[in-house]
């Protein structure tokens, strides 16, 4: 398997048990750099298992949480 892909599942357990993370929340509680949890989050949102989720009164800071 390759190591992406095993963090991928890190990073989805991680979101789930703290809905509402930022790409640096999650890279500091994993211990991985942000550009990288950048991709694992991107490719989980592609895959449709993750939303973005936006504040309406800052849109570039995005927080993500299981799709429903």
């Amino acid at each position: 398997m390759q190591r992406g892909y095993h963090r991928d599942r890190v990073v989805l357990a991680y979101v789930a048990a703290n809905p509402g993370s930022t790409t640096r929340h999650v890279a500091n509680a994993i211990g991985a750099p942000e550009r990288v949890v950048a991709r694992n989050l991107d490719r989980l949102t592609d895959d449709g298992l993750l939303v973005i989720v936006t504040d309406g009164a800052t849109p570039a800071l995005r927080s993500y949480r299981l799709t429903s």
